[in-house]
């Protein structure tokens, strides 16, 4: 059904530098097959997606999926037809209409029939769309969240709505992208079992990029390794699995869990309760209490939509509760984390927090990214800010309130300073960007403990492959050397190989810097691999609390997660396991 022959790609750098993504790539795929690609952030196998999809330009070669035969050179008529018969859903892509999720499917598929689905008359297109629409939602589980509000689904119910939305349009191949990396256990199942549902119902030829070796334990017919652009072995999961993961890392030793110092944070009778317009009651936070020493590494588990980021946000004072306190030590005094003041920002600067759905600025370099962080929390910052804001009149309870928005994604910190009649050029006044010839000095430590070259640093987000967005970004938030980081769940579309690097790297910085770590993570090796403790979430509840090892064992039961039934088996594989 679909033949590759011979196609090739490269980038082009701004800084004249060549990248080839994708190097004389040969490959079948039969009708009906799900076929799985794996291998290491950078290898090309988005690129490989994106051209089959035909939306990314090749230097060379031929793309086959039935009668339709697109060349490097064909026109943009040939393109279009692939287009026609695929459709993509590529990783951390969150994109959905800001409506229910049954409208999200019945605008897909009016768009589908009539050319522009921004033009749907509801009025018209549920009589017309509406059956087939919750056949789809039915397809991916989602039956009972129709008319659920999507943007406030959790993150595997997003993906499995991106996924519906996908099968509206038709597709004879789906291409998927990461599409589980997100998701708790029982979201990935659910995520998975859509897949396979989509291809044996609906007879979808699927390619699965991921980097999950379990993912492709469970759903793969096939599975090939890329490397460096080229495909370098197919067969079966297990054998191609073995040999994904020989070369890697051996694991560093984790710090003794009860080498531990004194409370750093204090979690106190937090209440927070959300309700949606539409759905009802989603998320109600009860009565959480716990305690963080320092040197910590503590993460917390539960379910897609148990509460965890949003309890994460309040212990750093991103959200008020609608009850309790959060008390955070700086020195020798307890600073109240809902309190804004002078305090705050002080023990603020000494917190890096690394958000989910987080994003390097697109046209920024890497230095002038770290160069505007360091503005952020360097040493001087509060005395210089608070020096800024006195010129201003700017009082030290809103200048902490304009600090704050320093810890939170782009869009949601531009949002906040709109609605205050404030532009994001307000913050640069008060905190303006660190000298950039002491960029380096800072960066170096940072980017040799995280396994970056320093030739990043003058590169921009684009120029970067997954894998060393994240981890540039986790650069950025260590920069300022903080004595707490606070992580959502950055590193879940990491392979395996450069997760291994990282839960190294955070281990080495635990250890030498002393460095609190409270993180959420719904990958299960990792969480044991890291942690010194484990949190238990569910339904808004604090449920357990202890050894990571038990809790993530009781935690995949109740996720009643069928493709971790055989993770034993693989972690046998994984070198240094």
């Amino acid at each position: 059904m679909i033949t590759v022959e011979n196609v090739s790609k490269t980038y082009k750098m701004k800084d004249g530098a060549k990248v080839k993504a994708l190097d004389n790539i040969n490959l079948k795929v039969k009708k009906g097959e799900i076929l799985g690609i794996i291998g290491v952030s950078g290898s090309g196998k988005t690129s490989l997606l994106r051209i089959l999809r035909g939306v990314e330009a090749f230097d060379s070669g031929d793309i086959i999926i039935d009668d339709i035969k697109v060349s490097h050179d064909s026109d943009p008529h040939e393109f279009y037809k692939l287009k026609k018969v695929t459709a993509i859903h590529l990783q951390r892509s969150f994109g959905l209409w800001a409506e229910t999720a049954f409208q999200n499917i019945v605008r897909r598929l009016n768009g589908t029939k009539y050319g522009d689905e921004s033009l749907t008359d509801f009025q018209f297109a549920d009589d017309e769309f509406g059956d087939e629409a919750l056949e789809l939602l039915k397809v991916v589980g989602l039956e009972d969240k129709a008319n659920h509000f999507a943007p406030v689904l959790s993150g595997g119910e997003k993906q499995r709505l991106i996924m519906a939305r996908q099968l509206a349009k038709k597709p004879k191949v789906l291409l998927l992208d990461e599409p589980a990396t997100m998701s708790c256990p029982r979201s990935k199942q659910e995520i998975l079992d859509a897949i396979k549902k989509a291809n044996q119902e609906l007879g979808v030829t699927v390619i699965l990029v991921s980097h999950l070796p379990e993912l492709h334990n469970y759903l793969s017919n096939r599975l090939l390794l890329m490397e460096k652009g080229k495909i370098i072995d197919e067969g079966s999961t297990k054998d191609i699995i073995k040999k994904f993961v020989k070369d890697m890392e051996p694991r560093e030793v984790l710090r003794d869990p009860k080498d531990v110092g004194d409370e750093v944070i204090k979690a106190c009778d937090l209440n927070k309760r959300f309700t949606l317009i539409k759905g009802g009651n989603v998320l109600n936070i009860e009565n959480i209490n716990f305690e963080v020493y320092e040197g910590e590494i503590i993460s917390l588990i539960g379910l897609s939509g148990a509460g965890k980021t949003v309890l994460l946000r309040m212990v750093a004072g991103l959200d008020i509760p609608d009850s309790g306190d959060v008390y955070f030590k700086y020195n020798q005094d307890w600073v109240d984390m809902h309190k804004p003041g002078i305090q705050r920002m002080k023990m603020r600067r000494k917190m890096g927090f690394m958000h989910q759905e987080f994003a390097l600025m697109h046209y920024a370099t890497i230095k002038d990214q770290i160069a505007h962080r360091l503005g952020v929390k360097g040493e001087m910052v509060i005395y210089e800010a608070k020096k800024k804001a006195e010129e201003l009149g700017i009082s030290d309870k809103v200048l902490d309130i304009l600090y704050q928005l320093t810890d939170l994604p782009e869009n949601e910190a531009k949002i906040r300073l709109e609605q205050i009649g404030l532009s994001p050029k307000a913050l640069d006044a008060l905190f303006p960007s660190f000298p950039d010839t002491k960029v380096k000095e800072y960066a170096e430590p940072i980017f040799e403990a995280l396994d970056l070259p320093m030739a990043l640093l003058n590169r921009r987000s684009y120029e970067l492959s997954g894998g060393q967005k994240v981890r540039a970004t986790l650069a950025l938030v260590l920069a300022s050397q903080p004595d707490i980081l606070i992580l959502d769940e950055p590193f879940g579309d990491l392979d395996p190989i450069t997760l291994r690097m990282v839960s190294n790297s955070l281990k080495r910085i635990n250890k030498k810097f002393n460095v609190t770590i409270l993180m959420v993570s719904h990958h299960i090796d990792f969480i044991e691999e890291v942690t010194t403790r484990a949190i238990m979430i569910e339904d808004g509840k604090l449920v357990m609390d202890g050894e990571p090892h038990e809790l993530c064992h009781e935690f995949i039961k109740r996720c009643k997660a069928d493709y971790l039934k055989d993770l034993d088996d693989l972690r046998l594989l994984m070198v240094g396991a």
